[in-house]
Formats: structure tokens, C-alpha cells, sequence
């Protein structure tokens, strides 16, 4: 059984900065792409940040140069450093693992998501 644990969510005023984690728990092989996603009331959960294994990132224009994930595979956790926080950054922030379980499966996993609220 894997679990993922987020931390770091909370309240923020514009312009501020928060940090959030997510560690991998359990019994499996490695993990491979990592990543942030988030959804706010009434949207669809969309693509925050990845990180291949490799360390190579992807982020959508909307938080481009503002975001930043990273990794620390002996820790087997993910981090997203948000930066210039905006109020239409507020969201419910969940991270994701794609975790190799067996010698031949590898399973998405997520997280149970932490609440980032930026208010003006």
C-alpha cells in the first residue's frame, strides 16, 4: 500500500510565498514522474508543475516563473515552491506520484490535497 502526504497549505496574502511537500510511504521499487496539480470550486482539477525523474520540469504559462517543483528522491518526495502568490492561484492543491510497484506496474497515486487560499 503507497501513501502519499501533502503539507504546507494555508492561508497567504498576494504577493506572498508557501511551500508545499508530498511524501511517498509504502512498499515499492522507485517512482518516476512527479507532480502538482490543483482545483479550485467549480473547475476542473488542472496541471500546476511535473518533474520527470531526470529532474526535467514542466509548468503552464499561467505560473511560469512564479512555481517551482522539485524532488528528493532519497526522500521520495516532491516540493512546490510558489512564489508571488496571486488570488487566482487559491485552490485545493494535490501532488501525484507515478509509483513502480511491481517489477512490471506502475500506479498514479495522489495525494489528499491541502488547501492554498491567497487572499487581496
Amino acid at each position: 500500500q503507497v501513501q502519499l502526504v501533502e503539507s504546507g497549505g494555508g492561508l497567504v496574502q498576494a504577493g506572498g510565498s508557501l511551500r508545499l511537500s508530498c511524501a511517498a510511504s509504502g512498499r515499492f521499487f522507485n517512482i518516476s514522474a512527479m507532480g502538482w496539480y490543483r482545483q479550485a470550486p467549480g473547475n476542473q482539477r488542472e496541471l500546476v508543475a511535473t518533474i520527470t525523474s531526470g529532474g526535467v520540469t514542466n509548468y503552464p504559462d499561467s505560473v511560469k516563473g512564479r512555481f517551482s517543483i522539485s524532488r528528493d528522491n532519497a526522500k521520495n518526495t516532491v516540493y512546490l515552491q510558489m512564489n508571488s502568490l496571486k488570488p487566482e492561484d487559491s485552490a485545493v492543491y494535490f501532488c501525484n506520484q507515478r509509483v513502480q510497484v511491481t517489477a512490471y506496474n506502475s500506479i498514479n497515486y495522489w495525494g489528499q490535497g491541502t488547501q492554498v487560499t491567497v487572499s487581496s
